[in-house]
């Protein structure tokens, strides 16, 4: 039964895309490409210059003497490694196009292949030196016993003594080269997987938030147990073990005295004599090492907590009951359909016609360029008549504007000595708009007052701007009569 389990659990880690990756027909293509566009260098890479630098590279491998070549194009690759899992896209906020970044499972199975081209040794004194400490410290932090924690201590304070003493005379103990050298090795390894966790961490964050979205969706209560703490303002995912664990490590990470020291310390290695037999990239992941711990932790924070939000926003947004009703609704038709299966056969006709939406298919020989000609403007210009006016609008121009009516009423007096009756258009031409718009308006007050209008009758005015150029204006036809004459005296 051990065996059998042994072989389903490799089964279902085959259809993994680590195992898948490795299985490749071009794993050693697949992986360097990988590697070098996603892992060396950025992290993260816009879509466009993904296709750019992958297209560039498949060009060189095809056009040198390796012995497989990849006929697919950037395009192509890139959707067949999102299909199999190996790369994730995301459109980060603010972003014009999306992301690409290897998943979690590619990254370790590029880790994996790596590990196996530089090998070790069996059993260094280094790995063994930090085993021996983390015992040694889990020992003393789970100890009880207040006689034996006193011992431990008082162990502990001599050896420091011995060591004060042995400096003092000028004698210090430091490790030769070569294992200083083993040990930074170490750290690294250590440091790039610590690095490398935030991803996995990230991954559970987002299956964690999918698990409470389909728990609130799938909860038949009136209100779940999820909802009453949501709609209570509880941050499930910050408060959830991974939540909690990841919060704390980032605390940890944010710790001033930490940083201090983490930098202090990365800076004394480093200057040491045998830092310089340290390759470049292991030199470069040293110092850029707080940085990238400190990139990728805010990273992570930042998915905590726009999930924590998301997840309020869906709640408070009642959005999870149209969510449950489709799923409801789902689950019926499902029910029903198996109620159905011993009486329905699979290739039974049925008398429902399910009209499938289609397109009509044409050849490129049928398809007309678009003529711009055919869609061509008037260009012409026509004359307007001008605005109308309406007497309704005249109390209102009246009172926002200061009209010379003294010299209105002087002009209609002298004109009225000459003609029987004269409209606003017939005035103009005889004494101009001093004011302009403002005299049309003065006349039309004058008129709802002294003149006589023709029903709905309309005239047309002309006067001359203060720039100069012509105005017109379509305004109701009114009469001034001679025998009205004194009322402008």
């Amino acid at each position: 039964m051990k065996l059998q389990a042994r072989i389903a659990g490799y089964r279902r880690l085959r259809e993994q895309a680590l195992w898948r990756l490795l299985a490749a027909d071009h794993a050693p293509e697949l992986i360097g490409l990988l590697q070098t566009l996603l892992q060396d260098g950025d992290r993260r890479l816009p879509g466009s210059v993904l296709h750019e630098r992958l297209q560039q590279h498949l060009d060189a491998i095809n056009a040198s003497d390796l012995p497989r070549e990849l006929p697919r194009t950037a395009q192509a690759y890139v959707a067949h490694w999102l299909a199999q899992g190996y790369l994730e896209r995301r459109l980060p906020d603010g972003a014009s196009e999306e992301e690409y970044e290897l998943s979690a499972q590619a990254a370790q199975a590029i880790r994996f292949i790596g590990g196996l081209d530089t090998p070790r040794s069996a059993a260094t004194e280094s790995r063994l030196s930090l085993v021996i400490q983390q015992l040694v410290q889990l020992a003393e932090q789970t100890e009880t016993d207040p006689a034996a924690r006193l011992s431990s201590l008082y162990a502990e304070r001599d050896r420091i003594d011995a060591e004060i003493a042995r400096a003092s005379t000028g004698k210090v103990a430091a490790l030769d080269g070569k294992r200083a050298l083993e040990r930074t090795r170490q750290i690294i390894e250590l440091a790039d997987d610590l690095a490398e966790d935030f991803r996995r961490v990230r991954d559970g964050f987002e299956q964690l938030n999918r698990e409470f979205r389909e728990r609130i969706i799938d909860d038949e209560g009136e209100r779940g147990d999820i909802l009453d703490k949501l709609f209570e303002g509880v941050d499930l995912i910050g408060d959830s073990e991974a939540g909690r664990s990841f919060n704390a490590f980032w605390s940890l990470l944010n710790d001033v005295e930490q940083s201090a020291q983490l930098d202090i310390a990365l800076e004394a290695v480093l200057s040491r004599g045998f830092a310089r037999k340290l390759q470049r990239e292991e030199r470069q992941f040293l110092r850029g090492f707080t940085g990238v711990m400190l990139e990728r932790g805010g990273n992570v924070h930042d998915v905590l907590q726009n999930f924590a939000r998301s997840l309020r926003g869906f709640v408070q947004s009642r959005g999870y009951l149209e969510q449950r009703r489709l799923n409801q609704l789902l689950k019926q038709a499902q029910a029903e359909a198996l109620q159905l299966r011993d009486s329905v056969r699979a290739r039974q006709r049925t008398p429902y016609t399910l009209q499938l939406t289609t397109s009509r298919l044409r050849s490129l020989s049928q398809w007309r360029l678009h003529d711009p000609r055919r869609a061509r403007v008037d260009g012409s210009i026509a004359r307007s008549d001008g605005a109308a006016i309406s007497l309704d609008s005249v109390g209102d121009l009246v009172a926002q504007s200061e009209i010379n009516y003294r010299g209105l009423r002087r002009d209609l007096h002298e004109l009225l000595t000459e003609h029987d009756q004269l409209s606003i258009a017939s005035v103009l031409t005889h004494r101009p708009a001093e004011q302009g718009l403002g005299s049309i308006i003065g006349y039309l007050s004058l008129a709802t007052r002294h003149g006589v209008i023709a029903g709905d009758e309309q005239e047309t005015v002309i006067w001359q701007g203060s720039d100069g150029s012509e105005r017109r204006a379509r305004i109701p036809l009114v009469w001034f009569l001679k025998e009205k004459r004194h009322e402008f005296a």
